[in-house]
């Protein structure tokens, strides 16, 4: 406990009040204090030795931190732990457990959230149907390290229109993540990468603060927890295996290890550069669980046309067809699946990023008779070619479920 546990920002007074936890810790939070009671408890004389600030700021930082910015005081919390010198193999390990074949770019991002805190990451996100996989102890292991500036979420309460009780925070975490609303990935994808946040409580009007945000998501469910489309490059997701052991004990000493993991940290060179805002490339971060997440966000329409087209490539022995909008809509007219012309421009243009020819030219015509059988009929026309690599990348998966 300071041994002036009160301070003045402004005209308000607060108590720096040490709140126990379960675990045994004690968080350190600030709780308005009314100015008579420090006279009662401590005599007129005392609010002279009171700390006096004008304003809250907030600075982000684990190096080099600093309770006071000229003037204002920093709402930021300290770590609780000193880096030190030591063993922290168990760490790097557990590691190598989560990152898998990331394990160099896994270490880089915790670093990074150690050593450069303001600097835009991606969203993590770590996935797996099978139970006892680490991911909750992960999510235990972060709060140990970053404290009061990590912050749990539930699905409702990242929805909800109040966030003043984790806008300020490092990280955001939400455990058994289902986002089934577009707005929800939308939401996500603005704040982990903007600067500016909207800070809202009950009762008070909003104010713009600086956001620092970065985003783990947990999820069982591998194939649909978030809707995200083919051409997204923010979200890091990584299937988690089964830990090998199960060991009651295995956060202890995780926890035992983190001062030797923080020097760790600090010493060691970063594997990768600064090459984008989200420091780094999307390609570094691809992963077969984003790839399989993308593609059953693939909508209905998306798939029966890969299907349909896939079936006449196998069949005329070809590693390309030609096709019109026009064909497309006519092709799917042979099934239920409801669609129109701006649709499926749309689809072939934006979401297949295929480019039409600038001027009508012949080409193959793909049709369907009514007894289903397949044939290819001389045509002409501004057509999109369409590659049977580019629908076994995007589509074989989710035809093959």
């Amino acid at each position: 406990m300071k041994t002036v546990p009160y301070l003045r920002v402004g005209t308000s007074y607060y108590k720096l009040v040490q709140a126990p936890t379960i675990a045994g810790h004690f968080n350190e939070i600030l709780v308005h204090w009314n100015i008579e009671t420090i006279r009662q408890d401590h005599g007129k004389d005392y609010l002279s030795k009171v700390p006096k600030y004008d304003g809250f700021t907030c600075i982000p930082s684990h190096v080099d931190f600093k309770q006071e910015y000229k003037g204002f005081y920093n709402t930021y919390s300290p770590l609780p732990t000193i880096p030190k010198e030591g063993e922290c193999s168990t760490s790097l390990s557990f590691i190598e457990h989560i990152f898998g074949k990331h394990y160099d770019l896994g270490l880089d991002y915790l670093q990074l959230l150690y050593t450069k805190p303001v600097q835009v990451l991606p969203i993590l996100c770590l996935v797996s149907k099978e139970r006892s996989t680490g991911k909750s102890t992960f999510l235990k292991w972060l709060k140990a390290i970053f404290d009061n500036n990590m912050t749990y979420l539930t699905n409702d309460s990242f929805s909800s229109q109040f966030n003043a009780d984790w806008a300020n925070k490092l990280l955001i975490c939400i455990d058994e993540v289902l986002f089934n609303k577009e707005e929800l990935t939308e939401r996500i994808k603005y704040l982990s990468t903007t600067n500016i946040n909207k800070l809202e409580a009950k009762g008070k009007d909003k104010r713009e603060v600086e956001f620092f945000g970065k985003f783990v998501l947990c999820s069982n469910n591998e194939d649909n927890f978030i809707k995200i489309d083919g051409n997204e490059t923010r979200f890091w997701v990584l299937k988690i295996p089964v830990l090998k052991k199960e060991e009651t004990d295995f956060l202890n000493r995780l926890m035992s290890e983190i001062p030797a993991f923080l020097h760790h940290l600090q010493k060691r060179q970063l594997s990768s550069k600064h090459t984008t805002r989200m420091w780094f490339t999307p390609k570094q971060i691809r992963t077969p669980a984003l790839k399989k997440l993308v593609q059953n966000n693939r909508n209905r329409v998306e798939k029966e046309l890969a299907t349909i087209l896939l079936g006449a490539m196998e069949q005329f022995d070809t590693e390309e067809i030609h096709l019109c909008p026009l064909d497309a809509l006519q092709l799917l007219n042979r099934t239920r699946i409801k669609t129109d012309l701006t649709q499926l421009r749309r689809l072939l243009k934006r979401d297949w990023k295929l480019e039409n020819k600038d001027n009508s030219l012949s080409y193959q015509k793909l049709v369907i008779w009514q007894d289903a059988s397949m044939q290819l009929l001389d045509a002409k026309g501004r057509y999109f070619t369409v590659k049977k690599s580019f629908l076994l990348d995007n589509f074989d998966e989710t035809m093959t479920d």
